[in-house]
C-alpha cells in the first residue's frame, strides 16, 4: 500500500460518492441541528446527535452555533428589509447568490445581532474553549483527515466540503429561496419553494413553507412535497434521540361541529395562510367565468386571469401598487368579482393584529359566513360551509 495515495483506495466514482455523502451529512447537521433545533426550537435533540452535529459542523464549516442561529433569527424578524442580513429583494439576487458567505461573515461580526438574537445556544466548556475560539482549526483538521484517508484527491473532497454550505445554503437558499420558485402561501415576505423535493439541501428547498410556518419541524406541506430532513428527524424520534415540539397546523373538517365557536376561530387563525390559499383555489373558477363576461382588452383579461389566484391569496396591503390599478378597474365592472374579492379581504380582519376580543372576532366570523351563504355565489356558499366545519387536526 502506498500511503502517499491515502489509506483508502477507491475508483473515481467512489470518491465522488464519498464527497456527496460527507456533504450530505453536513447539510443534515445544518437543517436539523442549526436550523430546526437551535434557531427555531421546533424539536429537541438528545445530547448524542446534538453534539455529533456540533462537532461535525466544526470540522466541515467552522460555523459557530450562536452566530448562525442569531443571524437566521434576525433574517426572520427583519425579512426583506434593509436590516435583513441577506435579502435578494434588497441586495439583489447576484450579491446574495454569489456572495452569501461574505454576507454571513459580515453579520457574524455584528455583536448587536449576537446580543439580541443569539440567546439559548450552547454555552458549555467545549463551546467556550474549542468550537467558538478555534473555529478554523476544525476545518484544518478535516483537511488532514481527508488527505490521510484519500491521498491527494482528499484535497478535492475537502474543497467540495468547504464550498458546499456557502453555495447551497448561504447562496441558493438565501438567494433563490427569496427570488425564484413557486409559492404555496402568500405570506408577508418573498420566500419561495425552489423545488418540491427537498433532498439536495435537506428540505430547505421548501423555503416558502418554512417562512409561513417558521417553528414547524416539518418543511413539506402538500402531498407531493418531500422533506428528507423531516425523514431523518422521524428516524431520530423513533430511536428516542429527538422529540418534535411543533409542526404546521392542519385544517380538517368536523361534520359533528355545526355551530361556529371559539375553537373554529382558533383553527382558522392558526391556518390563515392555508385558508387564504384554499379560498383562492375554490373561487378561481367562478372568477374566471365572471371575467369572461366582461368587455376587457385581451391583454388585461389575460393578466387578470394569471393574477387572480395570487390576489385572492394576498391581503390587500401585499398586492403591488402597479397591479392595484388593473384590479380596481376590473372590480368596478363586476359586482360578482367585487363581492368575492371584498369577502376575501374581510377574512383578514380575523387574523390581523386587532383590539377586538375573541368573542367579537367570533361574531364577525359568524356574520361573514352568513353573508357568504346569502351572496348568491355557489362557491362562496360551499366555502362558508366548510369554514363552519373547520377544526385543527
Amino acid at each position: 500500500m502506498n500511503l502517499l495515495n491515502g489509506l483508502i483506495d477507491l475508483p473515481w466514482w467512489g470518491y465522488a460518492l464519498v464527497a456527496l455523502a460527507l456533504t450530505h451529512v453536513t447539510i443534515a447537521a445544518v437543517t436539523i441541528f442549526l436550523h430546526r433545533h437551535q434557531a427555531h426550537r421546533a424539536l429537541d435533540l438528545h445530547p448524542i446527535p446534538s453534539h455529533f452535529f456540533r462537532f461535525w459542523l466544526w470540522l466541515t464549516t467552522g460555523m459557530v452555533t450562536k452566530q448562525w442561529a442569531a443571524i437566521h433569527r434576525k433574517h426572520h424578524a427583519r425579512c426583506e428589509t434593509a436590516e435583513d442580513p441577506h435579502s435578494p429583494q434588497v441586495l439583489g439576487i447576484r450579491k446574495v447568490l454569489w456572495q452569501g458567505a461574505e454576507l454571513y461573515r459580515a453579520a457574524s461580526k455584528d455583536q448587536s445581532i449576537m446580543d439580541k438574537f443569539g440567546h439559548g445556544t450552547p454555552d458549555d466548556w467545549l463551546e467556550r474553549n474549542v468550537y467558538t475560539p478555534h473555529s478554523a482549526k476544525g476545518v484544518a483538521l478535516m483537511l488532514i483527515v481527508d488527505v490521510v484517508l484519500f491521498g491527494p484527491i482528499g484535497l478535492t473532497i475537502w474543497a467540495v466540503q468547504m464550498v458546499w454550505i456557502p453555495f447551497w445554503a448561504a447562496g441558493v437558499i438565501n438567494g433563490l429561496g427569496h427570488f425564484w420558485g413557486y409559492r404555496n402561501f402568500e405570506n408577508e415576505d418573498a420566500s419561495t419553494n425552489i423545488f418540491p423535493w427537498g433532498i439536495l439541501v435537506g428540505g430547505e428547498e421548501l423555503h416558502n413553507n418554512h417562512h409561513t410556518f417558521g417553528t414547524s419541524a416539518k418543511l413539506s406541506y402538500k402531498w407531493f412535497e418531500f422533506d428528507i430532513g423531516w425523514m431523518y428527524i422521524r428516524i431520530l424520534e423513533t430511536l428516542g434521540l429527538a422529540k418534535v415540539r411543533k409542526v404546521a397546523p392542519r385544517l380538517v373538517e368536523d361534520g359533528a361541529r355545526a355551530q361556529l365557536d371559539l375553537e373554529h376561530l382558533q383553527a382558522i387563525i392558526s391556518n390563515r395562510y392555508a385558508i387564504a390559499a384554499r379560498y383562492a383555489r375554490e373561487l378561481k373558477a367562478e372568477c374566471r367565468a365572471e371575467l369572461a363576461r366582461l368587455n376587457l382588452p385581451e391583454l388585461s383579461r389575460d393578466t387578470f386571469r394569471r393574477k387572480i389566484k395570487v390576489w385572492l391569496k394576498q391581503d390587500a396591503k401585499d398586492t403591488p401598487a402597479e397591479e392595484r390599478a388593473l384590479l380596481e378597474q376590473v372590480l368596478a365592472q363586476s359586482q360578482g368579482l367585487a363581492t368575492i374579492y371584498t369577502m376575501r379581504q374581510e377574512l383578514t380582519r380575523l387574523w390581523e393584529r386587532s383590539s377586538l376580543s375573541r368573542e367579537q372576532l367570533l361574531a364577525e366570523l359568524q356574520d361573514w359566513c352568513a353573508r357568504a351563504e346569502a351572496s348568491g355565489s355557489e362557491a362562496l356558499r360551499r366555502f362558508a360551509a366548510s369554514l363552519r366545519r373547520s377544526a385543527i387536526a
